[in-house]
């Protein structure tokens, strides 16, 4: 009976663990998982928006934005674990920089729980978390779980 208890025990622990974790996404593990383990580009456009379209600061003047199956099949508010991922390209159709929201259930509730990060071409985080900048103009966008894809 003891072994069962301190088993019991210990997963309880294992599992708080890892709500912990994901309470506080990495970022770098984000990109790996976006870039390695679950390759963003073999994702579906995000609906109604397909290829590249005509953007506006701060994501460049073009962009073209993927979804994972969590964020394209979720209405709103999107499920714990959706991903949006939008590549921000400059005047000259040239990749200038990734930004991802993911959704992390009770890590941000005044922002829909959305992680932000924003990286690179090549992955180096130019920021991330809950970026003041990013929750003031995504705020406009609470009634659509503060996505904004069109002209954005």
């Amino acid at each position: 009976m003891r072994k069962l208890l301190v088993g019991v025990a210990v997963t309880l622990l294992c599992l708080c663990g890892m709500a912990q974790a994901d309470m506080n996404p990495d970022p770098d593990a984000l990109w790996e998982r976006i870039v390695e383990s679950e390759p963003y580009r073999q994702w579906a456009f995000f609906p109604d928006h397909q290829g590249m379209q005509e953007g506006s600061a701060p994501h460049g003047l073009y962009h073209i934005v993927y979804a994972n199956d969590v964020a394209v099949k979720a209405g709103h508010p999107k499920g714990d674990g959706a991903v949006i991922v939008k590549e921000n390209y400059n005047a000259d159709k040239e990749l200038a920089a990734i930004t991802v929201m993911y959704k992390v259930e009770g890590y941000n509730p005044e922002a829909g729980d959305w992680f932000w990060a924003k990286y690179t071409p090549d992955g180096t985080t130019l920021m991330a978390g809950k970026p003041k900048g990013c929750i003031a103009c995504h705020t406009a966008a609470q009634s659509t779980d503060f996505i904004m894809v069109s002209g954005h």
